[in-house]
C-alpha cells in the first residue's frame, strides 16, 4: 500500500512541476493565443478542433465549454470538434485514409478567418499534419498545443501560427498540461469578449 501511496505522489509531484515548468515558458503564448482567438470570435468566425486519443478527448472538452459555457452563464461560441461525427470519420478512414479524417471536414467546414486548434503530445500524427496543410489552404490559422519537441508539427506551421509546446517529454503529464491550457484559453476568451470569470487580481 506504501508504495501505491508514493507512485501517486510521484504522479502528483509531476505533474505540478510540469505546469510550473510551464508557467515559466509559455504563459505568453497562451496570451496570444487566446487573443487571436478572441479576434477570430469577435470577426464572426468559428473555432475547429481535432486530436487522437486522449487529445480528442480535449479537443471535444474545448468545443463543449465553447458551445455551452464555460464557468459562467454567456451565450454559446461558434466551436466544432472534428471527432464528433462517427459516420464521417469512419467513412473518410473507409473510403479515403485515415490520415484524411481531419483534412476532408476542414474542406468542407472551414473558411478563411477560421481558426483550427490541433492537440498532439507527440505532433507527429499524419492526419494532424494533414489537417494543418488543409487549414492553410483554406487560409485558416492554427493554434497547436504539444509537447516533446514539437514533432512534424512544427514543420509545417506558418508565421502566423501559433504553437504552445508543453515543455515535457511524458505523454500524461503533456496532456494534463493541455488541459490547464485550454481552460485558460476558455478564461480569457469569456473575459475578453463577455467580461467574465474576472479574478481578485
Amino acid at each position: 500500500m506504501n508504495n501505491i501511496v508514493e507512485r501517486i505522489k510521484v504522479n502528483f509531484s509531476e505533474s505540478i512541476q510540469t505546469k510550473i515548468n510551464s508557467a515559466d515558458s509559455i504563459i505568453n503564448i497562451i496570451a496570444e493565443a487566446s487573443e487571436e482567438m478572441v479576434q477570430a470570435l469577435l470577426e464572426g468566425h468559428k473555432i475547429l478542433s481535432c486530436g487522437n486519443g486522449g487529445s480528442a478527448c480535449e479537443a471535444l472538452h474545448f468545443s463543449s465549454q465553447m458551445l455551452n459555457r464555460f464557468k459562467q452563464e454567456r451565450p454559446g461560441l461558434p466551436a466544432i470538434a472534428l471527432n464528433t461525427d462517427m459516420p464521417t470519420i469512419t467513412s473518410i478512414a473507409n473510403d479515403y485514409h485515415f490520415s484524411d479524417i481531419f483534412a476532408k471536414q476542414i474542406r468542407a467546414l472551414g473558411h478563411a478567418g477560421d481558426i483550427l486548434l490541433v492537440i498532439s503530445t507527440s505532433g507527429n500524427s499524419t492526419n494532424i499534419v494533414n489537417a494543418i496543410k488543409a487549414a492553410h489552404d483554406k487560409n485558416m490559422v492554427v493554434i497547436a498545443l504539444t509537447g516533446y519537441d514539437g514533432g512534424k508539427i512544427a514543420d509545417y506551421l506558418r508565421e502566423e501560427d501559433i504553437e504552445v509546446r508543453v515543455p515535457a517529454n511524458d505523454t500524461a503529464r503533456i496532456q494534463e498540461t493541455h488541459l490547464l491550457i485550454i481552460h485558460c484559453l476558455c478564461d480569457i476568451i469569456d473575459f475578453r469578449l463577455f467580461g467574465q470569470g474576472e479574478t481578485n487580481l
